[in-house]
């Protein structure tokens, strides 16, 4: 799973495919809230200090 931001989308559906082969769920950050779980603030792929967006699961 990865949590990126709007420029990093497609990144981390290429890796989750290339992982998992098979296609991810992309869920929005911004409207969804997890009872147990809290996103990670910034993006996760390399030095990007951009808000995380997405979740790519």
């Amino acid at each position: 799973m990865y949590c990126v931001c709007k420029e990093h989308v497609e990144l981390a559906i290429d890796k989750f495919v290339d992982e998992y082969e098979d296609a991810p769920d992309i869920v929005d950050l911004v409207t969804t809230k997890f009872a147990e779980w809290d996103p990670p603030v910034t993006c996760e792929m390399g030095q990007c200090d951009h808000i995380a967006a997405y979740l790519v699961v």
